[in-house]
């Protein structure tokens, strides 16, 4: 029974050094196969901080003032 379970192993073993070298084709993580993953990549070299114009911005909550009031038009339903 022992020897049956080495040699099982042993057969694992050389499966996995077989597959480790090649032999059933490349890895799938050994290629550049969603070559599209760099190019949307962020690089901080090339983001520039630029300040807000007037009409860029909106109203900026007031802290410890009451909400402003959203602008929502509302009418009745026809029957």
């Amino acid at each position: 029974m022992l020897r049956w379970l080495i040699a099982l192993l042993i057969l694992a073993n050389l499966l996995a050094l077989a597959t480790i070298y090649g032999a059933f084709g490349p890895l799938p993580a050994a290629g550049s196969r969603e070559t599209w993953h760099m190019s949307r990549q962020f690089h901080p070299e090339r983001l520039a901080v630029r300040g807000l114009a007037a009409p860029e911005s909106v109203d900026p909550a007031v802290v410890g003032g009451p909400a402003p009031s959203p602008p929502i038009q509302a009418s009745s339903l026809a029957p």
